[in-house]
């Protein structure tokens, strides 16, 4: 049934909302438009779901959220032409208007082809990005000295043959870019959705930033992976009210209240998916969205199609195998067909590079462990992973999970 929104209650809330905001943020422009973007959410969503029993608050919240986005986003755009200032020699070439600032044309020129694909991606994590070295290293899986003689080989080489900001103008130039661009956009977006170290949870910097440059690189290219990664990210980034309690702690997927997932994001990832599904040839990272699409469309851990996703997980590493989807196989794996063939599966995959002494394999173990019953070797698995474990909320997370079973 469709709710009917009265404009006069939105004309009446919006200067409360606005005033609301200005004495907690000031920025009186800035709030102005907040509101705006929560009004034009609003009028898309309240009458399919209803008006909130306080739509003030609810305005007041959303509008807060795309404040805090965009300062951030405002935040990584001077870091990173700040970052830009250090490549003296990469001038622009491309105007930058509006609708196509200087990240894409960076982006775009540190894939350049001539340069090694393992180069592109650690340089443009770098510079594009704003990881540091470490962080690289933990995202790809390899040595930090390795990482930082990449970057700086890169560097050099770029500078040697004169590399300079600009967007492919042929279907054969995006074709040699799009690979490692799109590996690139993707570890962006994981390091900010789950920060690999550090205090934070997530860093909504870094996984806006990601959303705004695949949303840039999907209004200029018509490709079925480069909708798949929209689409992924929106669907992921959906979760993220629902990640952290009240305390700020981190809240594990089958423990969240869904009810503060956000749906704008989940319609929008969900037709952009079906969209590229329709008109292009499936590969990895749409099938990646369609995983996260059946849990976003679930109602809770039990009511969710473990099945198809165990089948996605399947094709997708017959396309491209990968030990995070090989580890999280396993996940969906025990939800089918029980704990004990999970912990099997893991002992074949747990010696993959890439997952060798990862804190994720005993983090596994011990789920699997607790679903079978062995409570205290889940327990010891717990408290060993979050032993290993660089981020202190997870290391927080593993260890409540141990105390709880202790």
């Amino acid at each position: 049934m469709t709710t009917v929104v009265e404009p006069d209650l939105l004309r009446d809330l919006t200067p409360r909302a606005v005033a609301a905001l200005v004495r907690h943020y000031g920025h009186l422009e800035d709030c102005e438009d907040a509101v705006q973007e929560a009004l034009a959410a609003a009028i898309k969503q309240w009458p399919v779901d209803g008006v909130p029993d306080n739509p003030r608050g609810w305005l007041i919240t959303v509008a807060s959220r795309r404040l805090i986005e965009q300062w951030r986003r405002d935040s990584a755009r001077e870091r990173r032409e700040q970052r830009i200032l250090r490549f003296p020699d990469l001038a622009p070439t491309v105007e930058v208007t509006p609708d196509l600032d200087d990240s894409l044309p960076l982006l775009l020129m540190c894939c350049h082809p001539e340069l090694a694909r393992p180069a592109q991606v650690s340089l443009t994590l770098r510079a594009v990005g704003g990881l540091t070295t470490a962080e690289i290293a933990r995202g790809l899986l390899l040595p930090e000295a390795t990482v930082a003689q990449r970057i700086s080989r890169a560097k050099r080489r770029l500078q040697e043959i004169g590399a300079r900001f600009e967007t492919p103008s042929t279907s054969d130039e995006w074709a040699a870019r799009l690979s490692p661009v799109l590996e690139v956009l993707y570890l962006i977006f994981n390091e900010g959705s789950t920060a690999s170290a550090g205090d934070q949870i997530t860093r909504p910097d870094l996984s806006g930033e990601a959303i705004r440059l695949t949303r840039q690189l999907h209004g200029q290219v018509d490709h079925g992976e480069v909708a798949g990664l929209l689409a992924l990210m929106l669907l992921t980034d959906a979760r993220r009210p629902a990640r952290t309690d009240s305390a700020g702690e981190l809240v594990a997927l089958a423990e969240q209240d869904r009810r503060l997932w956000r749906t704008d994001a989940i319609a929008d990832g969900t037709r952009i998916l079906r969209a590229a599904l329709a008109r292009h040839r499936i590969g990895p990272l749409q099938l990646q969205a369609a995983i996260a699409a059946l849990h976003s469309e679930a109602a809770s851990t039990a009511a969710t199609d473990w099945p198809q996703i165990l089948a996605l997980y399947d094709h997708l590493l017959a396309l491209a195998p990968s030990p995070m989807a090989m580890l999280s196989r396993v996940v969906a794996m025990a939800q089918v067909r029980g704990p004990q063939s999970a912990l099997i599966e893991l002992d074949a995959v747990a010696d993959v590079p890439g997952l060798v002494g990862h804190y994720r394999i005993d983090a596994v173990r011990a789920h699997l462990a607790e679903l079978a019953g062995e409570r205290e070797a889940a327990r010891v698995l717990y408290l060993r992973a979050a032993q290993n474990s660089l981020s202190r909320p997870e290391q927080r997370h593993l260890l409540r999970q141990a105390q709880r079973l202790g």
